[in-house]
């Protein structure tokens, strides 16, 4: 019986991951932002990916303390949206500024280092 709690236990912390997830960029969106000169903010996801549900997580709390940004998500596995971005990793993390990209990061989904980013973008 432990062992079959433990296995639904796992299921589910899986399938929390894979919820929320979605494709949010949209090519003429992204380039408005970028020439109205808004900073913004992409991150890539895979599904069932902890790191990804963890990164989203802190984005989604700093849309609510960083309103003047705009967000976007794409699945990594979308190959073109993946290539325009030169993304080759789920959990990355761009930021845009003036047209260019003024941040990279892979895997990093403590609140305290991307807040830090995104202060450092304002």
């Amino acid at each position: 019986m432990k062992k079959f709690l433990i296995f639904i236990y796992f299921v589910l912390a899986l399938t929390s991951n894979a919820t929320g997830k979605e494709t949010t960029y949209d090519k003429q969106l992204f380039d408005k932002a970028i020439s109205e000169g808004k900073v913004v903010v992409v991150s890539s996801w895979i599904k069932y990916c902890s790191s990804c549900a963890g990164q989203m997580e802190v984005l989604k709390k700093a849309k609510k303390d960083f309103k003047n940004m705009e967000y976007f998500a794409f699945d990594v596995t979308n190959k073109e949206i993946a290539q325009f971005f030169n993304v080759q990793y789920q959990t990355t993390l761009l930021i845009f500024k003036d047209n260019k990209e003024v941040y990279r990061s892979i895997g990093e989904t403590t609140k305290e280092l991307i807040y830090e980013a995104l202060n450092s973008s304002i």
